[in-house]
C-alpha cells in the first residue's frame, strides 16, 4: 500500500461521471420497494411475486457482474459503460409500463443486467485511474453516494407516487441516463491497464447459472406446494457452483483468481461485505411495507422517513476513509457492524403498530451509520488485495457485495415475511370464531400478501376492520422473523471479521506481500 496517491486527468470530471453512471445502476434497486403495496394491488400479486420484483434487479446483477466486468477489462471499459447505460433505458420503459407482474420482474433482471454492464467499470476505472490515499477518498465517495442514492429511491419514489401511478417509479434514472451518455463520450479514457488475456466466458455462464438458481430458490422457498421447484433449482445451483469452481482452477485465465480470492483481507472483505450492504437492502424492502402496510404512511412520508439511513452514510463514510488510513480496515468494519447491530435490533424491539417516528427514524440512521461506516473498509480492501491487471475482479466483487448481499437478503427476509405472514393469518383464521365461514379460496386469498388481503377487505366489508387488523398483526409477525434473521446474519458477520481480518500492521504486511507477489509475476501490475 503506498502512500503517494496518483489521480487522472481532470480527476474531478472523470469522478464525477463515474458516480452518476453509479448512480443510474443503484438507484433502481431501491425505487421499486416503496411502489410495492401499489404493485401488490394493480397486479392482486402475492407476496413472492412482491418479492421477485423488489429482488429482480438485484438479480439479474449479481448473476451478470462478474462475466461483464471481465469483458469490459478485456474490450473496454468505456464501451460497456455506454453498453450498460443505454440499455437501462428501455428497460425502465418496459418496467414503467409493463402489463403484467410477470414482465415487470423481466424488466427488472433485464435492467439488472444492465447495471452489470456498467457498475462494475466504476470502481475497476477508480482502482486503475487513482492510487494510494486519493483511491481511498475516492471509493469512498462513491461508496457513500451509491448507498445514499440507493436510500433515496423511496423519497424519490414517494414523491411521485402522490402524484402518478406506481410505473412512474421505473422512470427517475431517464434524466440521469440523458447527462451521463454524453459524458462518458467525453470525459471517459478509452483504454487503461486493461487486459489482453481472453475472458473466461464458460466460467461466466456458470457464475450467472449460479447466482441464478440459487437467489430463486431462496425466494420459493416459502411458497407451498413448490418443494419440486425448490429442490430443483437448488440442485442446478450445487451443480453450477462445483463446476464453476473446477473450471476456475483449470483454466489459463480464470474468470475469478481462486488464488486472489483466496487471500485473507480479500475474501472475509468480501463476505464482509454482502452481510452489511445486504443488511441495508433487506432493511429497507421490509422496512417500506412496514411502513405503508401497518403504520398507514403515504407513499412520500415513507420515502421520507428512510432519509437518516442516507444522510448518515454520507456523513460517516468520510470518517470511514480516514479510520481505515489511521486504525485499519478491521476496527472500521467492527464499527460499523455494531451500528447495523443496533439497527436490527431497534427494529426488532420497537417497530410494532403504532411505532412513533423516532423509532423508525432511529433504525434507519443506525443501519445508514453501519453502511457509511463498513462499506469503504469492504471495498478498499478488495481493490488493495488484486493487481491492477485483476481490477475487474474486485470491481466485479464490489458489486457482488452490494448486489448479491441484497439479492441474498431480501430474498431470505422476504422468504421470512411471506412464511411468517401465512403462519400467522392461519393461525388467526382456525382460532376465529367465524372460522367455519371462511372458504378455502379466501383463505388462500388472505394469506398470500398483505394487498391481497385488503382486497378481501374491500369484498367483505362487514369484516373489514377484522381483515386489516389480521394482515397487520401477521405482518409484523413475518417481520419478527425477518429482523432476527438480520440480527443472526450480522453477528456472524462481526465475528468473521473479528477473527479472521488481520489487524492494522498486519493488513500493511500482507498487502505489501500481495503487492510483491503481484509485481515478481507482472512488473506492470502495481496497485
Amino acid at each position: 500500500m503506498t502512500d503517494t496517491s496518483t489521480k487522472p486527468a481532470r480527476a474531478g470530471a472523470v469522478l464525477t461521471t463515474l458516480i452518476l453512471v453509479a448512480a443510474v445502476a443503484n438507484l433502481p434497486l431501491a425505487v421499486a420497494n416503496v411502489a410495492l403495496p401499489d404493485i401488490g394491488l394493480a397486479f392482486d400479486a402475492s407476496q413472492t411475486e412482491l418479492n421477485l420484483v423488489a429482488v429482480g434487479y438485484s438479480l439479474g446483477l449479481a448473476a451478470s457482474v462478474l462475466w461483464l466486468g471481465a469483458l469490459g477489462d478485456r474490450y473496454g471499459r468505456k464501451m460497456m459503460l455506454l453498453l450498460g447505460v443505454s440499455i437501462s433505458l428501455p428497460a425502465c420503459l418496459l418496467a414503467a409500463f409493463a402489463p403484467t407482474v410477470d414482465v415487470l420482474i423481466i424488466a427488472r433482471i433485464i435492467g439488472g443486467i444492465a447495471a452489470g454492464m456498467a457498475y462494475p467499470t466504476t470502481l475497476a476505472l477508480i482502482t486503475a485511474l487513482w492510487s494510494g490515499p486519493a483511491r481511498t477518498r475516492s471509493i469512498a465517495l462513491w461508496s457513500a453516494t451509491g448507498g445514499a442514492i440507493s436510500a433515496l429511491g423511496p423519497l424519490i419514489s414517494g414523491s411521485l407516487l402522490e402524484v402518478f401511478d406506481w410505473g412512474s417509479v421505473f422512470l427517475v434514472t431517464i434524466p440521469l441516463i440523458v447527462v451521463a451518455i454524453p459524458l462518458i463520450i467525453r470525459v471517459i479514457p478509452s483504454h487503461v491497464n486493461e487486459a489482453t488475456d481472453p475472458v473466461d466466458n464458460l466460467g461466466g455462464i456458470l457464475s450467472a447459472v449460479l447466482v441464478g438458481a440459487v437467489i430463486l430458490a431462496i425466494n420459493f422457498a416459502s411458497v407451498p406446494d413448490a418443494g419440486t421447484l425448490v429442490l430443483s433449482l437448488s440442485i442446478i445451483g450445487l451443480a453450477a457452483l462445483g463446476a464453476f469452481l473446477l473450471r476456475q482452477r483449470r483454466a489459463r485465465n480464470p474468470l475469478y483468481d481462486l488464488h486472489i480470492a483466496g487471500r485473507r483481507i480479500f475474501w472475509v472483505a468480501a463476505v464482509a461485505g454482502i452481510i452489511v450492504f445486504g443488511s441495508l437492502m433487506g432493511a429497507m424492502f421490509i422496512g417500506q411495507q412496514f411502513l405503508q402496510n401497518v403504520l398507514g404512511y403515504s407513499t412520500i412520508e415513507s420515502g421520507f422517513a428512510i432519509l437518516p439511513a442516507a444522510v448518515f452514510m454520507v456523513l460517516l463514510a468520510p470518517r470511514s476513509a480516514k479510520l481505515v488510513e489511521s486504525r485499519g480496515a478491521r476496527f472500521t468494519l467492527l464499527i460499523g457492524y455494531a451500528a447495523v447491530l443496533l439497527g436490527f435490533v431497534t427494529m426488532l424491539l420497537l417497530w410494532n403498530e403504532g411505532s412513533p417516528y423516532w423509532m423508525v427514524g432511529l433504525g434507519y440512521a443506525f443501519v445508514g451509520a453501519g453502511v457509511g461506516l463498513a462499506g469503504t473498509p469492504a471495498s478498499h480492501s478488495l481493490t488493495g488485495a488484486v493487481p491492477v491487471r485483476r481490477a475487474g475482479m474486485a470491481s466485479g466483487t464490489a458489486d457482488l457485495q452490494r448486489d448479491l448481499g441484497g439479492a441474498i437478503m431480501q430474498s431470505i427476509l422476504g422468504a421470512l415475511l411471506t412464511a411468517g405472514y401465512a403462519a400467522s393469518f392461519a393461525s388467526q383464521i382456525s382460532s376465529s370464531q367465524d372460522a367455519s365461514d371462511v372458504t378455502a379460496s379466501v383463505e388462500t386469498q388472505l394469506q398470500k400478501s398483505f394487498a391481497s388481503a385488503e382486497t378481501v377487505a374491500q369484498q367483505y366489508p362487514q369484516y373489514a376492520d377484522a381483515i386489516t387488523q389480521a394482515a397487520k398483526t401477521s405482518f409484523l409477525q413475518g417481520q419478527d422473523w425477518a429482523y432476527l434473521a438480520g440480527i443472526v446474519a450480522v453477528l456472524v458477520g462481526a465475528v468473521l471479521v473479528f477473527f479472521l481480518f488481520p489487524k492494522r500492521d498486519r493488513e500493511k504486511e500482507l498487502l505489501e506481500r500481495y503487492r510483491a507477489e503481484d509485481t515478481a509475476q507482472d512488473p506492470a501490475a502495481t496497485v
